[in-house]
């Protein structure tokens, strides 16, 4: 076997995985890792911030499906990352964070910058590692296995600390490339069990969430809830896995009381609960222990097993969703049952767009995109409303901090998507506040040339802790803030930035902007209370 360097098998085995792209911000302990990233194929792209530098990981993998990868450097650089490595964690992203640190031995007599990486991320990783030159290859594959879910569980952050004399060390280029044994599959008797339910059922509700996406469980989905006309709920995340525009989809859940009035009695009434690919972390309390596994039967089928305590399950099966939900529904000869289409339509009512506000910006800009655009949306009551709002052609279409729903995450993860998917079109959505955390990456938005649009909600505020305040009649403290012109901010990056107060506005601004040669930013002004009432 050939000798090559440590970071070498990493970047190596990091390609083997599908990787072509790495996130992050240089520095002297990780050059030789990123040399051979770029040896190996990967691209490496400056960001500006770790933090963004991760999210734009994250939206690349939501469009190949490949592990993202986050490259920091030693101590501040590895911390600025903390944030999105936490997303990761609760939004189940498969993200290798790759850091780098001082040698062991210098540590002992040397003490800028250091700190015990892999202390700060074991909490909000599956898994955290030292290279050392006699395991890189085995490590590589052990991180890229655990992110993606590959050795059992759902998908997570990995982190890998790289010492700077482990990164340049000769090893043998072995290639450890195991393959995954047999998923799980549903039993004999549980699937007799499930089928006699199905069978029976005259009330019959489906939850699809994240790991149904994972699984590519579209088709079993559909081809599921039209045996039966079962009507279909999903987590934001999941939006899409269903199109939106078919009859049996009743949107997604998990935030908005104003849709819970609709959904929750459903679920209660139900007979049939089939929970797909259902990772209830994306959920508020209202949808605690909603259903009752004692009185109705309840299919949970997961890539893990309920150590949430969010609901219970009547029948619980480890297993890839749409292949559990083909062999449940093969042979079963059912009637139709149920009718939610009064909900469905009590639903868009209620979410209907107003003359000018939040819900006629989602509106104008979801008529204006073509069909397969891309949307992201920042943490907010923006993020509420577009969630209900903006219907979903396919999975994957609206890409948002669901888990953990962190601010600053709309702009990084839409250049990421955009990077990594030119042809599609990309919307980011974000609140003025979201948006200046993260402004300075529109000089990554720029330096790649990407033709991402920007729409910035403008009520200069935290519209949502703010309704909160005055539902419970406090005082108005900490969450209003001065004009910027975002517009100029835009234009001062070498994009596009525009300012609207109307449809008509708006409408010439989509327009022009899906048209682009580079980034545009529209900002549009509204009301500082016009969410209340709308989510």
């Amino acid at each position: 076997m050939s000798t090559i360097l440590a970071a070498d098998a990493l970047a190596r085995r990091l390609y083997h995985a599908g990787c072509r792209r790495a996130f992050g911000m240089p520095g002297g302990e990780v050059l030789t890792l990123i040399d051979a990233l770029e040896a190996a194929g990967i691209e490496f792209i400056l960001c500006h911030h770790e933090n963004a530098a991760g999210f734009m990981a994250e939206g690349g993998h939501h469009t190949d499906g490949a592990p993202a990868i986050l490259v920091a450097t030693v101590g501040p650089g590895a911390m600025n990352g903390v944030n999105v490595v936490a997303n990761a964690e609760q939004d189940r992203v498969p993200l290798i964070v790759l850091t780098g640190c001082v040698d062991p031995d210098e540590a002992e007599t040397y003490n800028h910058q250091v700190l015990d990486h892999r202390a700060v991320f074991a909490p909000i990783t599956k898994a955290t590692f030292t290279l050392t030159p006699g395991a890189a290859a085995v490590q590589a594959d052990k991180a890229v296995r655990i992110a993606t879910g590959g050795a059992g569980g759902r998908a997570g952050p990995v982190h890998v600390d790289v010492p700077i004399s482990v990164a340049d060390a000769p090893v043998t280029s072995e290639m450890v490339v195991r393959v995954d044994s047999a998923p799980g599959s549903i039993g004999r008797d549980a699937l007799a069990t499930a089928r006699g339910w199905l069978a029976e059922a005259k009330r019959p509700i489906m939850l699809a969430g994240l790991d149904a996406v994972k699984d590519d469980a579209g088709a079993a989905i559909k081809a599921f809830c039209e045996t039966r006309s079962i009507p279909l709920v999903t987590t934001y995340k999941a939006k899409g896995i269903l199109d939106e525009a078919h009859p049996l989809a009743l949107g997604g859940a998990g935030l908005s009381p104003k849709a819970d009035k609709h959904l929750l009695p459903l679920f209660r009434a139900a007979d049939l609960i089939i929970l797909a690919g259902y990772d209830p972390i994306e959920m508020r309390p209202g949808w605690r222990g909603v259903w009752d596994p004692e009185t109705q039967h309840v299919l949970d089928v997961a890539h893990d097993v309920n150590l949430h305590g969010m609901h219970g399950a009547t029948l619980e099966v480890i297993a890839p969703v749409g292949a559990t939900l083909d062999v449940i529904r093969a042979d079963v000869d059912v009637p139709q049952v149920w009718d939610c289409g009064e909900v469905r339509a009590a639903l868009k009512a209620d979410f209907a767009a107003e003359d000018w506000g939040p819900g006629a910006v989602v509106d104008v800009c979801r008529h204006a995109c073509p069909p397969g655009t891309i949307a992201t949306a920042d943490s907010g009551a923006h993020r509420i409303l577009l969630s209900q709002m903006w219907d979903c052609d396919g999975p994957r279409g609206l890409l948002q901090s669901s888990g953990l729903c962190t601010m600053g995450c709309a702009l990084p993860l839409a250049l990421g998507v955009k990077r990594a998917a030119p042809d599609r079109a990309v919307v980011g959505f974000m609140g003025d506040a979201g948006f200046l955390m993260v402004a300075g990456e529109l000089a990554s938005a720029a330096a790649l040339g990407l033709p991402v649009v920007f729409v910035v909600f403008v009520d200069r505020s935290l519209a949502l802790i703010e309704l909160k305040q005055r539902q419970r009649q406090m005082r108005n403290v900490g969450v209003d803030f001065g004009a910027t012109d975002h517009a100029a901010v835009a234009r001062a990056f070498g994009g596009y930035g525009v300012t609207v107060r109307d449809r008509a506005g708006l409408r010439v601004a989509m327009d022009t902007a899906l048209k682009a040669d580079t980034f545009t930013l529209i900002a549009c002004e509204i009301d500082r209370k016009a969410y209340d009432g709308r989510i």
